[in-house]
């Protein structure tokens, strides 16, 4: 038991570095003042390896200090909070899934990812609009962050079935990807 807890520790380490080196090494760059990034990507993997709690934290950490070194520290509190609520909800959702379910993983996946970009998205608006005093100005960054919420998820999806397929990995994550 004592292993495992220290085990997914330093997972959830090793993914919130994962999270931010993600959002900041491939930024296409937004008209609606933001970026694409592959940070979702590792967000819904983080809910989806790590489970809620440590997959939560390790991607709300990580988005968020990615935000801070991009100089978007404004955005931060919220990406803390928006990011660890996406793979929160990914990952109930995902167990979820399996367990009422029991069909394809696929499809589980799919489904609790789309939920969880739907939460950054309203999130965002949410954090923007009320938070950041944007109103409903705050409307315009919709189209980017759908746009990112769809890049995050097919990217994590790939990743998640590449990995379905790795015996090694099947082995290290010791059944969370069935």
């Amino acid at each position: 038991m004592k292993d495992q807890k220290f085990h997914r520790m330093i997972l959830g380490a090793l993914f919130a570095a994962l999270c931010s080196v993600a959002t900041l090494a491939i930024q296409i760059p937004s008209p609606m003042n933001g970026y694409v990034n592959l940070g979702d990507c590792v967000v819904l993997l983080s809910g989806w390896l790590l489970g809620p709690l440590y997959g939560g934290l390790a991607a709300g950490i990580g988005s968020m200090l990615a935000d801070v070194m991009t100089g978007y520290v404004h955005y931060a509190p919220g990406t803390l909070l928006i990011k660890g609520a996406m793979a929160l909800a990914a990952a109930l959702l995902y167990r979820m899934w399996k367990a009422a379910a029991k069909g394809n993983p696929l499809t589980g996946r799919i489904l609790s990812g789309m939920a969880a970009e739907a939460l950054m998205v309203a999130g965002y608006f949410g954090y923007a609009s009320l938070l950041l005093g944007k109103g409903w100005a705050a409307a315009a960054s919709i189209p980017g962050n759908l746009i990112q919420g769809v890049f995050g998820l097919l990217s994590a999806v790939l990743f998640m079935q590449m990995f379905a397929k790795s015996e090694a990995m099947k082995r290290y994550f010791s059944g969370l990807m069935q």
